[in-house]
Order: structure tokens, then sequence, then C-alpha cells
């Protein structure tokens, strides 16, 4: 017997779990599986709607007594650095930026080992081996890159961050970004930002997609310095600006991610 592929993407909800941002809560996700020839118009579509790409899956919340996780991105051309941000860029004058296919390399597991044992020990990702990172970083049907950042270091060129990244019809979506853990005077995921903001323009592109930022998770506060900000709630992108900030996450006037819609691309 011959099985063929459904023709529209079929959506699951995970199990709960423990919420990895925010105790005594349980998270809950929904997700598609990306494949054959519609699936860069499919990430493409879902990104714009609050998903996230891992490898070969598209994922968003899908929390029943939640929605503090809400999808990030930022204007490239409205974009206004910080005080703190222009000097976090000057610090960081001698950096080299190259754009490349979505290869793995011993130097970026080296430094992703490196950065989950400082950063992130107990995470999900702390028992990657070889063989998992490469397929994070190459099972992909869609437009990826991996863009990594130099310093000369004793006179010779060294990796101190590199952001897996997928060129949407509309931004550029940070996937997973990783940066040297004893170089904190450089402020490496700060600078990853500003410099992804500076990549976007120069591909004309509008956004740049930070992920999920996390309402009451020390781990997200990072994002909201990032001026102007938009998150993905009620089915559309609202300028942090417009919340009322002692509500940002809550339960007023927030649709809960179950009960949101899904737009799908049509088929060509």
């Amino acid at each position: 017997m011959r099985h063929t592929l459904p023709k529209n993407p079929q959506f699951y909800v995970t199990a709960p779990q423990d919420c990895p941002y925010l105790e005594k809560q349980v998270e809950r996700k929904l997700f598609t599986a990306l494949y054959g020839s519609n699936s860069r118009r499919l990430n493409n579509s879902l990104s714009k709607q609050g998903f996230r790409r891992s490898q070969n899956v598209l994922y968003r919340p899908s929390c029943s007594n939640c929605n503090a996780c809400m999808s990030a991105r930022i204007s490239s051309t409205a974009f206004k650095q910080s005080k703190s941000q222009k000097r976090i860029r000057t610090r960081n004058k001698d950096v080299i930026r190259t754009v490349n296919p979505p290869l793995a390399t011993d130097p970026q597991y080296d430094l992703f080992k490196r950065y989950i044992e400082a950063r992130h020990p107990d995470g999900g990702m702390s028992d990657m081996d070889a063989d998992d990172f490469t397929a994070m970083i190459e099972e992909t049907n869609v437009e990826s890159r991996i863009v990594e950042y130099y310093a000369n270091t004793n006179g010779t060129p060294e990796l101190i961050s590199f952001s897996l990244v997928d060129i949407l019809d509309d931004g550029i979506s940070m996937v997973y970004s990783v940066f040297d853990p004893d170089m904190k005077e450089r402020s490496l995921g700060t600078y990853m930002i500003v410099d992804h903001n500076d990549l976007a323009l120069e591909m004309k592109l509008k956004f740049v997609y930070l992920g999920y930022w996390v309402k009451g998770s020390s781990k997200m506060d990072y994002k909201i310095r990032f001026s102007p900000l938009e998150l993905f709630t009620n089915d559309k992108w609202v300028h942090v600006s417009n919340f009322d900030n002692q509500k940002i996450g809550r339960d007023e006037g927030v649709q809960k991610h179950s009960a949101a819609p899904i737009y799908l691309p049509l088929e060509e």
C-alpha cells in the first residue's frame, strides 16, 4: 500500500509538560511539519502568526491557562538604538560578520557546548551531541543561513558568536543564537540583534523576528529593550507602547493561545 502525504498541513498539540520559563506553569505547543514544495510559503505565513521553526517543525504556544509567551519582532526601519546599544556596537567595531549556508562546523559545536554549559545547563539542549547539533543546523527545507561573527584574538580570527536564521519574505527570523559566555564585556547577545537589524536593512527586509518574549521570565527581559518592539496577540502585531505595561501577557483583553485562528497560504 502506498501512503501519500496530506495536501494541507496537519496540526497537533503536544502533551502538557512543565514550562521552561515560568514556575508552576504547564505548557503545550501546537505544531505542524514542514515538508514538500510548500514549506517556504508555509514558514513565511505561519511566522507572521507567531509560529517558530525547529528543524522541520513549526510550533507556537497552545496553553489553555496562560498567554505570557508572545512572538516578538522589531521593525528594521523604525528601530532606534538606545545609548547603551550604541556603546555595545562601538565596543564590537572589530567584529566581522559572515553569512553562510546552513552547514555545521566543529568550531560552532564547540562554542555551542560552552554556551549551553554556561547559560542553560539544565535545559533541553544540554545533552545534544554533535549529530544532534548538525541536525539542528542542517535539517531545513526553507531558506536558512548561518550568520557568524569573528574577532581577532592573538592575531587570528576566532568565532565568538553565531545565529541560525531563516530568510522570510518580510524579514529575518533568528531561530537560535549562540555566543561566547566568557566575553561578557562585549554583550554579544544584544550586539547580534542590533547587527541582524543592519543585515535586514541591507537585504531590504522589514522585520527581525526575535522569538518569544515571556512576561515574568528574567531570561526574556532583554527583548523588551529593543524599541519599538511588536508583540503578536489577538491575531495581530501590536506595538508594546500600545499596551498597558501592567497587562502585557495577562488575561485582560488578550486572546488565549488555544483560541487563536490560523491562516494558511493558498496553494499555487
